[in-house]
């Protein structure tokens, strides 16, 4: 939505951080729990009556008049993060198409991005002919991103050190470097994405602002086509000249996610004996290798993101249990596409984070998945020794590691 800039943004950020073990990522020392749940409370980012108002916008409804479309997915970021709470994830999902040439990924007309939406009939969107790489993209949860933006980069390539001599060689993760848009392009380890495409919450936010619904801003202020076709402003497509939105929005909507708790475990079965026997088993047979149950964040007042960012007290030095590395892997899915990575990552897509996965009924990158079994099977690739290891289970060990993931 437009406005007259009056936002005075807060002065955050996250840090170098440290070793890790098997499991365990980041040892400073005095680490304390980030806040827990699905509760709409903040995590003291900042206080309650800014953070119900950052909700708000984060559900406002765009329209046409305030830059939306032409082409679009949604017309507000809560309409893809609302299960069961504003910044979860939902049922919605993206599509992306290209095609290979010569073995090399090539993107779709326009973009791989193919918007489900569009405000005029004649420019809906549709995969052109030739363009056979296709894939679904769920909604990600945003809850608890803030602390996941304040992972320092050496933490996260600590984790794709690591894994290749806990599993054998079969599994390591890929880290990409791509550029905060708020910091000149500075660059940084990417983890917002399936691709990992972003660094920062900002840069996240102006990504989504115009790819998801079509909305300009100073960050990212070219609009998008319609299969290659260019429907912005000038065309009597788009009656809104850029940028569509001064940039504050996408300040806002990085403050909401910043004060989001993470997704809490179902506190009735956390100690429940299947439960914490499947909790034994899921790291026994390797799944924590990729699947990581707990990474500290970098200490308070660590410079972030290029420098643009300050980690916040209330998001450094803090354990997250994220149940995953945020990290690039091949597990044999072939997503196929290639975005900020380059054609190494073509076959590749970040770990699914676990946190909040009970509320989830369509599992895996392209929600294809439908039954925790299902999507275990699935896993292929870097992870096939894990699968294996899983199917050599009894029935009943299977059974344990699936009340487990219903537990997260």
């Amino acid at each position: 939505m437009r406005r007259v800039s009056t936002l005075t943004i807060v002065v955050w950020t996250a840090v170098a951080s440290w070793v890790l073990l098997p499991s365990i990522v980041g040892t400073q020392s005095g680490a304390t729990e980030a806040p827990a749940g699905f509760d709409t409370l903040t995590n003291g980012f900042v206080d309650q009556p800014t953070h119900d108002a950052d909700a708000d916008v984060f559900r406002e409804q765009e329209q046409i008049d305030e830059g939306l479309g032409p082409v679009y997915n949604a017309q507000s970021c809560g309409e893809c993060h609302q299960n069961p709470v504003t910044g979860s994830s939902s049922q919605i999902t993206e599509q992306r198409a290209g095609r290979l040439a010569n073995g090399q990924f090539v993107s779709h007309p326009g973009d791989s991005l193919i918007h489900s939406r569009a405000t005029v009939a004649t420019i809906q969107e549709r995969i052109q002919p030739g363009n056979t790489v296709r894939t679904f993209r769920t909604s990600l949860s945003v809850l608890g991103d803030g602390f996941v933006e304040a992972i320092a980069n050496n933490t996260l390539q600590g984790l794709a050190d690591d894994q290749p001599g806990r599993s054998n060689g079969n599994i390591r993760g890929q880290i990409i470097f791509v550029p905060v848009e708020e910091a000149d392009g500075a660059t940084r380890v990417g983890r917002f994405g399936h691709k990992n495409q972003q660094a920062s919450l900002l840069s996240f936010s102006g990504d989504a602002y115009l790819n998801e619904m079509g909305i300009t801003t100073p960050m990212f202020p070219t609009e998008n086509t319609s299969n290659g076709l260019f429907v912005g402003f000038g065309t009597a497509f788009d009656p809104v000249p850029e940028p569509e939105d001064d940039g504050e929005d996408l300040e806002i909507f990085a403050r909401f996610m910043r004060a989001t708790k993470v997704p809490p475990r179902e506190a009735g079965l956390v100690n429940n004996p299947t439960v914490k026997s499947g909790e034994q088993l899921f790291d026994n047979i390797g799944c924590d290798i990729c699947h990581t149950p707990r990474i500290v964040t970098a200490s308070a007042g660590t410079l972030i993101n290029g420098g643009a960012l300050r980690v916040h007290a209330a998001l450094g030095n803090k354990i997250i249990r994220p149940f995953g590395d945020f990290l690039l892997h091949d597990i044999g899915t072939g997503d196929g596409i290639v975005q900020n990575g380059g054609q190494s990552t073509r076959n590749k897509v970040r770990t699914a984070a676990l946190w909040g996965v009970r509320t989830r009924n369509r599992l895996m990158h392209d929600g294809l998945s439908f039954t925790f079994l299902e999507a275990i099977a699935r896993h292929g690739g870097e992870a096939a020794f894990v699968t294996n290891r899983f199917n050599n289970l009894s029935s009943s060990q299977r059974d344990a590691i699936v009340a487990y993931l219903t537990s997260l």
